[in-house]
């Protein structure tokens, strides 16, 4: 069943000015509920202003935008009921974080939907669990948080809301490769628990490889693929002419097929490419 649909979108910036940029044309393309979407593409492609018009942040000046069969611009007063189905993290959320302890700052969002204190309650200590913040974080304030657990938090504050839909804008930017693989792993976990449908605009080919289930290519403004990660992936030379890249271990078994070992060139993570080369050695061992 798709959750979400875009029908031939596009956004002007600035129309009928000296200014005036198209930012996407002609884009279409259907999430089904509960799948795992990666978006990717070089900086200044569209993958930003596309996820804002996902939740209603921005309209699109054509096409139309459906959630669950609905075109979300049909009642524009009720714009706001689409930003609680579909969440939004931004980049460096952390510093949309304002409240007195970061209990209050992963309340907000329940608040405004008007949920009482008990579902409110059980919302955030949710939240809380699912993005690895202990139960005696939630009284400190946010500004006490390092800068993971500070990118923990404001998550927190969007998940508890608890979207259909988790739209999640380079999330693991600026943090360290521990602090980054903890934040995939929690974010896999929610959606594993939860079945919600996950959409993660990355530069990370190497994250992406992990986590997404189908990968939206963005270029120019425009969706150029939409496929499954693996088929994705298996276009290298089409990826790089639009200024992306293989995951790395996809580029390493590539070229080792080059020098003439029969590593298999479809892997997308480094623990495949880790069991295709014990398995290529075993059996030259064996021969």
């Amino acid at each position: 069943m798709s959750i979400i649909k875009a029908e031939n979108i596009k956004l002007v910036y600035s129309a009928g000015t000296a200014f005036e940029k198209t930012a996407l044309s002609d884009v279409s393309f259907e999430i089904e509920k509960g799948e795992f979407i990666g978006i990717i593409g070089h900086t200044g492609s569209g993958k930003s202003t596309l996820v804002q018009l996902l939740n209603g942040l921005l309209r699109p000046t054509e096409g139309r935008i459906y959630l669950e069969g609905k075109d979300i611009w049909e009642e524009p007063k009720k714009i706001r009921n689409v930003r609680f189905k579909v969440g939004m993290v931004f980049q460096y959320p952390e510093y949309q974080l304002f409240e007195e302890t970061v209990y209050k700052d992963i309340a907000f969002g329940p608040g405004n939907m008007g949920l009482d204190d008990k579902e409110t309650d059980k919302r955030v200590r949710e939240a809380a669990s699912f993005t690895g913040l202990r139960e005696d974080q939630l009284d400190c304030s946010p500004f006490e948080l390092s800068g993971g657990e500070k990118r923990r938090a404001a998550i927190a504050g969007v998940i508890a809301m608890d979207p259909d839909v988790l739209i999640l804008d380079e999330p693991t930017a600026g943090l360290d490769p521990l602090g980054r693989e903890a934040l995939l792993s929690r974010i896999a976990d929610y959606h594993k628990n939860k079945k919600n449908t996950v959409i993660l605009v990355s530069h990370s080919m190497e994250d992406i490889a992990k986590i997404a289930d189908r990968i939206l290519v963005m270029s120019q403004g425009k969706n150029v693929m939409f496929d499954s990660t693996r088929n994705v992936f298996s276009k290298g030379n089409e990826l790089e002419k639009i200024g992306l890249r293989v995951p790395q271990i996809t580029k390493i078994m590539m070229l080792l097929k080059e020098k003439g070992i029969g590593t298999d060139t479809s892997v997308i993570t480094v623990e495949e490419g880790l069991r295709n080369i014990v398995s290529i050695l075993s059996d030259n061992k064996k021969g």
